[in-house]
């Protein structure tokens, strides 16, 4: 039979095919070259073809796709375990579960990857070890939220139950990872990572890790205890080396800070203390604490009044203290003594029943420390401007230069299991930030009902109503009284006081409106057009 195509050789166009398939011409009985193929359709183990071999490398091996795919599999799950920093046997147990999840079919296309991350971290958590999920996942290069579903798909598949997240493992292996590389001595490390076992269990306590991200808590306590003890590290870089956000970092340290300020209230001089020069007063603060902690439940608590203060230091020093002008930080590292906790093992040399004797308040105490700080002060001031060849000195001043304020003996300074951290007191008993904000939600909701009603009152029955009424909408006019002229308070009103007013106005029950569902409380009552009256 004649083709339209040409000849190869002699150009005739009389090529036919014999029973073989094989086409050639029947002029010059010349083979044709890459007309023989052979076309096989079925799976991946199906016959292959006549002269064309699927997968020929140079050398002359012949693999077929399957294990071309499972050899590119493994060099996949090869390279990101190794960018983990896996062992070898982490890595065969990583290879192994994604063997038994694809039945030994592995895979390949973007999602491989992802699988191989989520078995990553499925692996470390049944060891209960650290590893972060946007660590992971920056290592595999997809979505946190990405590789977070298919963690879930692994964990039903397999059905496992993983651990609880160890933020106090994760504190640690951030020290050892943002410190690495910062010239820190080891004993000052090691005393930073017990300072920051101490808070991080603290924010436990005061459930500051509820219902978050544990990352940015770890950030935050890191960069507070690097403040602490002088070491320079900024937020950022923390934030960059854990993968986290700068902003949420920098909320969970002022969380910390306010916390902290919380605790100092108990302090003589705590109502002075603030978020800016808590830091200043940190030691102090955390020696109260650590010795607050230690405390057992049935013994009487450490207070102001029993903390163990050394009176003899504290009055005598005070007022018979002879300023050295020419000294470091003019001597303001003696004010630590004044306020030192004793330690619970050294009975104190004077008690609480020794005030009620001498007749000194604690509000003589706070004010005979108030006016030592303002001397010292002064002497600064003095000091910087009369001796201009005197050496320039910090602004912050080491207040415990000359003793060890940190004892490290606390339980908490190690990790404890989530009910023993509970029943420890730290000095504040706080509640769920999130509670607080759903109580301070309720109670302005109740104030917008409040006030919408008093308006709705006020156009229904205008003789009813005051002029000084709470509930006008904004005025501005004013009132002639005499000479004066007084002008009325105004009262704005958003959107949220106009739905509530709304949902009123359709017989909405106060107890709904409280709960701040507006979307759903209108489309059952407004929009809905069966349940208008």
């Amino acid at each position: 039979m004649e083709s339209s195509r040409p000849c190869t050789n002699c150009k005739a166009r009389t090529l036919i095919s014999d029973h073989d398939g094989n086409v050639f011409c029947s002029s010059c009985g010349s083979v044709q070259d890459f007309d023989n193929l052979q076309h096989h359709f079925g799976g991946i183990n199906c016959p292959t073809g006549t002269f064309v071999h699927t997968g020929t490398a140079g050398s002359g091996n012949a693999y077929n796709f399957k294990e071309t795919k499972i050899y590119y599999a493994k060099q996949s799950i090869e390279n990101i375990t190794s960018l983990l920093d896996f062992s070898p046997p982490k890595k065969d147990e990583v290879r192994a579960m994604i063997e038994t999840i694809t039945e030994g079919e592995y895979g390949q296309g973007d999602w491989f990857p992802v699988l191989i991350g989520a078995c990553a971290y499925v692996v470390m958590r049944k060891d209960s070890k650290s590893l972060a999920l946007v660590e992971v996942g920056d290592k595999v290069g997809c979505d946190v939220y990405e590789l977070g579903r298919m963690v879930k798909r692994v964990v039903q598949f397999m059905e496992l139950k993983l651990p609880e997240f160890d933020i106090v493992d994760s504190f640690q292996q951030a020290v050892q990872t943002c410190f690495f590389a910062v010239s820190v001595d080891e004993d000052k490390i090691e005393k930073m990572l017990k300072q920051g076992i101490f808070l991080v269990q603290c924010m436990m306590k005061w459930y500051l890790t509820t219902g978050r991200r544990p990352l940015p808590v770890v950030a935050a306590v890191l960069m507070f205890v690097a403040q602490l003890n002088e070491v320079n590290l900024r937020i950022e870089d923390v934030a960059m080396e854990l993968h986290v956000g700068v902003a949420t970092c920098k909320l969970r340290y002022k969380e910390l800070l306010e916390s902290l300020v919380k605790v100092a209230q108990v302090l003589p001089w705590g109502k002075d203390i603030t978020v800016k020069n808590i830091l200043t007063n940190a030691p102090f603060v955390l020696q109260y604490m650590e010795l607050k902690s230690m405390s057992k439940r049935g013994e009487k608590k450490i207070g102001v009044e029993n903390a163990g203060f050394d009176l003899d230091d504290l009055v005598g020093g005070c007022l018979s203290y002879e300023m050295e002008y020419g000294s470091d930080c003019y001597g303001v590292a003696n004010d630590a003594q004044y306020f030192k906790l004793q330690d619970k093992s050294a009975p104190p040399r004077w008690t609480s029943d020794d005030l009620e004797t001498l007749k000194i308040s604690h509000e003589c105490l706070s004010m005979i420390y108030s006016e030592y700080s303002n001397e010292v002060s002064i002497a600064d001031s003095v000091g910087e401007c009369g001796n201009n060849t005197r050496r320039k000195r910090g602004r912050r001043c080491d207040l415990f230069g000359c003793k060890e304020w940190w004892k490290g003996k606390s339980e908490l300074s190690r990790k404890l299991l989530l009910k023993e951290i509970l029943e420890k007191d730290v000095g504040l008993d706080a509640m769920p930030p999130s509670f607080v904000a759903g109580c301070l939600a309720y109670q302005r909701r109740r104030e917008k009902i409040k006030a919408a009603k008093l308006r709705i009152d006020k156009i229904r029955c205008p003789q009813n109503n005051d002029s000084g009424d709470n509930g006008n909408l904004c005025i501005s006019e004013g009132v002639c009284l005499g000479k004066k002229r007084r002008r009325r308070r105004k009262v704005y009103v958003d959107w949220e006081d106009l739905i509530v007013e709304t949902l009123l106005l359709h017989r909405v029950q106060e107890e709904e409106i409280e709960k701040g569902h507006y979307n759903t409380l209108l489309d059952l009552h407004v929009f809905n057009s069966g349940n208008m009256r």
